[in-house]
């Protein structure tokens, strides 16, 4: 197993991605390998400088780095040996399992499209969110800003994929899909949530439980929630908003800590004819960790080739 990670990528790369990748090698087996893409020279001297032995990674050299606020086509077109291009390359040449960045997500998303590509059948990948319920457990919602505008099937594709997410990496059985509205009752919302739900009560792959409000985003009525990209990214801001408001009254708890962008580590792009992961831009070391240990489960759990199989 090769496990690649993008170490220019990220706010607070190098120094958080070298030392995420040292903390991530701790807990692996020795056949389980990360592969560092970015400035070797100056990875090695850093593993050196903190007295890590340089020699626990293999390393793919890039030259160049496309930076955090840099328009993402024109970037990877102008900067060719940039460690996004150059981890896809890996990934699209097999020479790695996995390749996840925090670094630019428009890069990382156009480069895996193009690099990569969507799994044939797939209308448009899509990335996810970890909604902690109150019980303890977890569930997604998807889309959350690569696809601000869709149309029904899309959306029930984004069911589809999310189910077998929730299944294979969080070993939800059955997982309970829900369709963000604005109310429970079937013929609720706009033209694209009905036609939508028409689409989804159809569908015997999916246990589909009908519309959720708001109200039910963190609790169990659902585990795998769906919606346009617009508005899961609207509920993702506001559930940082949140957590950012709690930490800085003093009001943080058990439940509330789980909000931390730091567990999950990332998201996958689901759809993708490949591994490939997207952090958060201010991931810290932990986060780096996280994201490196997701990257395992998700090459252990076959989860690309079982969504190949279901778009068959």
């Amino acid at each position: 197993m090769r496990i690649g990670l993008d170490i220019m990528g990220g706010d607070n790369a190098p120094e958080a991605t070298l030392r995420g990748a040292y903390l991530a090698s701790k807990v692996l087996s020795d056949a389980e390998r990360i592969v560092l893409v970015g400035d070797k020279n100056m990875a090695q001297q850093w593993f050196s400088n903190h007295n890590i032995n340089p020699d626990l990674f293999d390393y793919i050299h890039a030259d160049q780095t496309i930076d955090m606020n840099e328009h993402a086509t024109k970037a990877l077109r102008k900067k060719p040996n940039n460690s996004i291009s150059l981890g896809f390359k890996a990934l699209k040449e097999k020479d790695i399992d996995v390749f996840s960045s925090a670094g630019n997500s428009g890069a990382m998303l156009v480069g895996s499209m193009f690099s990569i590509g969507p799994i044939r059948g797939i209308i448009r990948p899509s990335i996810t969110s970890i909604l902690p319920k109150e019980d303890g457990s977890v569930g997604l919602i998807l889309d959350v800003g690569v696809n601000a505008d869709c149309k029904p099937d899309v959306l029930l594709q984004f069911a589809v994929l999310g189910s077998l997410f929730a299944e294979n990496i969080y070993k939800i059985k059955n997982p309970k899909v829900g369709l963000l509205n604005i109310g429970e009752e079937k013929g609720k919302g706009n033209l694209l949530t009905q036609a939508a739900y028409e689409l989804l009560e159809d569908n015997e792959d999916i246990n589909f439980i009908g519309n959720i409000e708001g109200r039910d985003i963190f609790n169990n009525k659902s585990d795998v929630i769906i919606c346009d990209g617009f508005t899961g990214n609207v509920v993702l801001k506001q559930a940082e908003a949140f957590y950012s408001i709690i930490a800085k009254r003093n009001l943080m708890d058990d439940y509330f800590k789980r909000f931390n962008y730091e567990i999950y580590g990332g998201t996958p792009v689901l759809g993708l004819d490949g591994n490939v992961l997207i952090g958060h831009g201010i991931s810290n070391d932990t986060a780096i960790k996280n994201m490196i240990l997701l990257g395992k489960d998700l090459i252990n759990s076959q989860l690309t080739n079982k969504i190949k199989t279901a778009f068959k």
